[in-house]
């Protein structure tokens, strides 16, 4: 987590005084940074008397329907916090938009390592190697939620996930469509008579799951919580799992560095097929044959993703200087899922 200061300042003085008569033992005064990362909801550090906190907000101004629901973070990491799934302890929720002028949130201070890179060039082969393990295990902790006695089974709409956020994110899609891409066209096409039928399973996904929404430890030995929980529902878990393994595919570059072209064997990193043997083990879940469509379906969401914040980016109101780069990634990730639609490669 960077700590300059980039924009959306907060009210230090009249936030001080809110939290003091909301959150027990809070004293002010405070001090306000905005992280660097985060393209959707900016997260703040809150340097007080009382100690460090974290601020999620929903950013100010125009924003697309259903986008941006702090409101459903709190309640998952409210659900989650003492599980058997690390998070940061959520403190308060305000839904009052005069405060700082949009809903957010306050949660615990969590003191942890992030790795922004997938190939990990901090660590040692066997480091690498071991963090992806405790990677898996993690996804697979949450994906054994048991969402009825968390207070979640009202928590997503259950059975077609994959057909329904198709048809979410095709929305989404062109609310914030600023220029026409063909091989979104074709996704959009293609993507809907592949859809695999229901299967019945049901868990709590997080919708963002990689590396870098993970704090660890520093030898990343530990997860010390899992963050971003904005695009968390109930819905399919092998969508999570696709989603990490876009990683391998995708290319080096600076908004989302990916691992493709990389030694990953000298590296430590395994390769897919082992990261899908894992995964079942851990969860007792199959593999479908049709993985392509699993990640073809995962490029088109993060295009679909990305194409909103280059939309946020046009209105003013993105919350990183990375989302215009971010925006022009749409292209590049559309072709990604296109070609595994359309070759069925493996990594």
């Amino acid at each position: 987590m960077g700590d300059s200061r980039v924009s959306l300042q907060l009210p230090d003085a009249a936030l001080a005084e809110y939290l003091e008569s909301h959150i027990p033992g809070f004293r002010g005064p405070l001090q306000s940074t905005k992280f660097n990362g985060g393209q959707s909801n900016p997260t703040y550090l809150l340097e007080a008397a009382s100690g460090r906190y974290v601020l999620r907000r929903k950013p100010p101004g125009t924003l697309l329907g259903s986008a941006h629901a702090v409101d459903r973070e709190f309640r998952v990491l409210d659900a989650l916090y003492g599980s058997g799934v690390a998070v940061a302890q959520p403190l308060h929720l305000c839904t009052d938009d005069t405060v700082i002028g949009s809903i957010f949130y306050v949660m615990s201070y969590i003191d942890g390592r992030v790795f922004w890179d997938p190939s990990l060039p901090e660590l040692q082969p066997e480091q690498r190697s071991a963090l992806y393990q405790v990677l898996l295990q993690t996804l697979a902790a949450i994906h054994a939620v048991d969402v009825d006695k968390a207070g979640l089974a009202d928590y997503g709409k259950p059975g077609n996930y994959f057909a329904r956020q198709l048809a979410r994110w095709s929305r989404q899609y062109r609310d914030s469509e600023t220029q026409a891409i063909p091989a979104m066209e074709a996704l959009i096409t293609q993507l809907p008579p592949r859809c695999p039928d229901d299967d019945g399973s049901i868990a709590l996904v997080h919708g963002d799951f990689r590396i870098d929404n993970l704090m660890f430890t520093p030898d990343g030995s530990e997860v010390l919580a899992v963050v971003d929980w904005e695009l968390s529902t109930l819905g399919h878990p092998l969508a999570d799992l696709g989603y990490l393994c876009m990683a391998l595919r995708l290319p080096r570059n600076p908004a989302l560095p990916g691992l493709a072209g990389m030694d990953r064997e000298a590296l430590g990193i395994p390769d897919e097929p082992a990261l899908l043997v894992r995964y079942a083990e851990l969860t007792g879940r199959s593999i479908p044959a049709d993985w392509p469509f699993v990640l073809a379906f995962s490029f088109f969401r993060l295009a679909a993703i990305a194409q909103g914040v280059a939309k946020r980016a046009q209105l003013g109101n993105a919350s990183s200087e990375q989302a215009q780069q971010a925006g022009r990634m749409v292209q590049m990730l559309a072709e990604l899922g296109l070609r595994e639609l359309q070759d069925n490669s493996s990594i």
